[in-house]
């Protein structure tokens, strides 16, 4: 593995890369394609320099040009997306003019951040989804109750932990912050029967903020989280 901070794993077919933007610490997800040097990045948060930096760095990953193909967005809040629209206006290696860079987001939240932040939304997904690049593959989970939109992307990873990012909807400690009793329900549910029951223990669990946990490692916990309320 390289020395450089922004890498996470070197995994297989990708790499894995973050960089933390913010005095929200909120983290931003690079996925770079090492047999098409295509890129995916998980929430444009901040500070669009230190993300085109980020894609650089992966410039040791792969022999092919890199192409930033998509920027997908975990939810609408605005400390997810204040880089969007900078970020949906990257040269990518088929058109220097920058209007090839995809934008997916949650279908309930899409138009939320359309109206906020003046962009379009081109894929509205939705549980069970699969958002397919050149090299990259990511299964949707609908994870309602943060927003009414939030989803996590899950890339799979044969003979290994799977590895899912769960913007704010799950942390190391609890889930993400609602704002009703009804919502917690909803989200503590989803979380459980979407992730914690379909996924092993040694699936990775990289959150919009903080530290990555795996899910054996907050299993135990859910009893706890549930009686509690948050």
């Amino acid at each position: 593995m390289a020395s450089d901070s922004s890498l996470l794993y070197d995994l297989p077919a990708i790499t894995l890369r973050r960089v933390s933007v913010s005095e929200m610490d909120n983290n931003v997800y690079l996925l770079t394609a090492k047999k098409s040097g295509v890129q995916v990045l998980i929430d444009a948060a901040d500070d669009a320099g230190a993300i085109r930096e980020l894609l650089a760095s992966a410039t040791p990953d792969t022999p092919c040009p890199l192409e930033l193909a998509a920027v997908i967005t975990s939810h609408a809040h605005w400390d997810h997306t204040r880089a969007l629209p900078d970020l949906l206006d990257t040269p990518t290696a088929e058109t220097a003019t920058g209007t090839g860079v995809e934008a997916a987001a949650g279908e309930a939240d899409a138009p939320t951040i359309e109206a906020e932040k003046g962009v379009t939304i081109d894929r509205r997904v939705q549980h069970g989804d699969q958002l397919r690049y050149d090299g990259i593959a990511l299964d949707v989970i609908h994870l309602r109750g943060h927003t009414p939109g939030s989803v996590a992307f899950v890339y799979p990873v044969e003979d290994g932990p799977t590895h899912i990012f769960t913007g704010d909807s799950l942390f190391p400690g609890g889930v993400g912050k609602t704002w009703s009793q009804e919502d917690f329900s909803t989200l503590l549910d989803d979380v459980e029967a979407r992730i914690f029951d379909v996924y092993e223990d040694d699936t990775i669990i990289h959150p919009g903020h903080g530290d990555p946990t795996t899910l054996g490692a907050e299993r135990g916990q859910l009893p706890a989280w549930r009686e509690r309320g948050w």
